[in-house]
């Protein structure tokens, strides 16, 4: 395949055969040759042969094979003749992460740590199966699944200001459960509340630098402070509600005699029954997500006051945002100097919108808002803030984490779980998982390092460094 490096951070698979537009690249160039990107690069290429697709295939330099859409892969298609396709939203719909801030000091947290991650670990069940921390009635997941997190604003799970501080507000609009299917509501019934496995965790963290004085303070971070860096998705319902679409989108695309290169780019003209319907169904299963997420934040609330005897409240644990990773949203965007409707697909990307966009929360509307990269559990996360230049050349996105370097089942045969556990508490890093087996598979060493990822979003301008923060306490899916 050919690829032409246009200037420090950007390579250009050029638009041949085909292909309707270029495929683009954000990378240096020791990422660039990173984790099998030959597979990964064919991806983004083969989706810039999507009908509709505008200006450009993306891909971030967390990029990485996956199913359909490679990981970090991003596309906007015109909604007046483009597609949607459930291989770039992926199985794990609305998988994402949320920041919790809370008014603790590292010095004052470290003496029960211990004590914090053992509480965690108690009230925020992690592994495969229907163990979540709330139990609902068929009726009230459906419910849960049209509204979001609001559900949880009357059973007391849930404040107005988290709602506010959740992107969508923590409801998808356009969700309509008699889309989903009875199979992936029973998947997801006892799952509310959990983290899930694979790369799915809870770490507690500290602040470590701030790079960003004026974004940091109005997100309400600041040096030396304790915070929660939750990841999870939509579980069970949100893999089957992709695994049920995909079948009925071949036969779409065969229908709108739409020749795709990949079949897992299965695909379904947006003006089409099965668009309309796998939309409500993903809105759904992303509604389901950010309930599972607030709810997990609603037991790392409760921990908290166990373990400090005092109120949430008083403690300071709060939201500073919550993002999705795996979505596909109507928005408007510039193209060609006007705004136009556009449906974006982001798989293993973040939204990362900037000042004065009236999409971000009100208190954040000046410096932009909170985009959260998480690093792997030896390394460092990373707090950023959307810009202008994202919303102008990637359709407001930008990276969202390591990405992987080595497969899980490579991972395994490098180290142990019992080794990387060893390892990561000799670093003073406290581990909790549910099998020490899958530590080996989310090692430090399986992952590329999330400061190079960072480096180039914030020098391209995709995003901008606020704050770093360093692991204390990792809860393990």
């Amino acid at each position: 395949m050919r690829v032409e490096r246009r200037d420090e951070f950007v390579y250009e698979i050029p638009r041949e055969g085909p292909m309707r537009v270029p495929g683009r690249v954000y990378a240096h160039p020791g990422l660039f040759m990173q984790a099998g990107h030959e597979e990964a690069l064919q991806q983004v290429a083969n989706v810039a042969t999507l009908p509709g697709i505008l200006r450009a295939s993306i891909a971030m330099p967390d990029i990485h094979w996956g199913y359909g859409f490679p990981i970090g892969g991003v596309a906007a298609m015109d909604a007046a003749d483009g597609v949607v396709s459930p291989g770039g939203v992926g199985f794990d719909i609305n998988c994402g992460v949320r920041l919790v801030r809370t008014g603790l000091g590292v010095d004052e947290a470290k003496p029960r740590l211990d004590a914090l991650m053992h509480q965690l670990m108690r009230g925020v069940p992690q592994g495969t199966g229907p163990h979540g921390a709330l139990e609902l009635r068929e009726s009230e997941l459906k419910r849960l699944c049209e509204e979001g997190a609001a559900f949880l604003v009357r059973r007391g799970c849930a404040t107005g200001d988290d709602l506010a501080h959740t992107e969508e507000g923590g409801s998808m609009s356009g969700a309509d459960v008699s889309a989903v299917s009875g199979k992936a509501l029973a998947r997801g019934r006892g799952q509310v509340g959990s983290l899930g496995s694979g790369n799915h965790f809870l770490e507690l963290q500290v602040v470590d630098r701030v790079l960003d004085q004026r974004a940091a303070a109005a997100f309400g971070v600041g040096a030396g402070q304790v915070a929660v860096m939750i990841h999870s998705g939509s579980r069970g319902l949100g893999h089957q509600v992709c695994t049920d679409y995909v079948g009925r989108m071949a036969g779409a695309a065969a229908r709108a005699g739409i020749d795709l290169p990949d079949r897992q780019l299965a695909c379904a003209p947006l003006d089409s029954a099965e668009a309309r319907e796998y939309l409500a169904a993903m809105a759904c299963a992303c509604n389901f997500a950010f309930a599972n997420r607030q709810m997990i934040m609603h037991q790392v609330r409760g921990a908290f006051e166990q373990v400090f005897r005092r109120s949430w409240e008083r403690l300071g644990v709060e939201l500073v945002y919550d993002v999705a990773h795996n979505i596909a949203k109507r928005e408007v965007h510039p193209v060609d100097g006007e705004e136009r409707a556009v449906l974006v697909h982001r798989k293993g990307a973040t939204r990362a919108f900037g000042p004065g966009d009236p999409d971000v929360p009100a208190g954040y509307r000046e410096v932009g808002q909170p985009v959260i990269i998480p690093g792997d559990m030896g390394r460092e996360s990373w707090l950023l803030a959307g810009t202008e230049t994202a919303r102008r050349e990637t359709w407001g996105s930008t990276c969202h984490g390591a990405g992987r370097l080595l497969s899980r089942h490579a991972a395994r045969k490098v180290r142990s779980g019992a080794e990387v556990r060893r390892e990561l508490e000799g670093a003073g890093i406290v581990v909790k998982c549910a099998s020490t087996g899958s530590l080996a598979e989310e090692a430090p060493f399986a992952y590329k390092d999330v400061a190079d990822i960072v480096g180039v979003v914030d020098a391209v301008g995709l995003a901008r460094k606020v704050a770093r923060l360093r692991p204390l306490g990792v809860l393990k899916g």
